[in-house]
């Protein structure tokens, strides 16, 4: 397994770019407070579906078998609906995926 460190600082530099102008854009734009509900809502949820969507795909292929990582990826959402704390969330879904690689899913 190669890692990439210069691809993975990109992709951190870029999520965090991303994750910064979508916050910053609405106050540069609108100068008054926004009193409609569902824009207000919008813009509090789109830097959580931006981060999703450059992260999930990475999930799928960041293992040699793509089982493993949707295993791995399902161990991480069951513990997270269930509010484990994040280092519970990513040891316990690196576990799930070592032990699917060790049966050779």
């Amino acid at each position: 397994m190669d890692i990439n460190v210069s691809k993975a600082l990109l992709a951190v530099a870029v999520m965090a770019g991303v994750t910064y102008l979508i916050r910053m854009i609405p106050l540069v734009v609108f100068r008054k407070r926004i009193d409609n509900l569902f824009i207000r809502s919008f813009l509090a949820y789109v830097p959580y579906a931006v981060l999703s969507a450059m992260t999930f795909p990475d999930i799928l292929y960041s293992t040699g078998s793509t089982v493993s990582a949707a295993v791995g990826t399902a161990a991480a959402l069951i513990l997270a609906f269930y509010n484990k704390s994040l280092l519970t969330v990513a040891i316990s879904a690196s576990a799930v995926v070592f032990a699917a690689q060790l049966l050779g899913l």
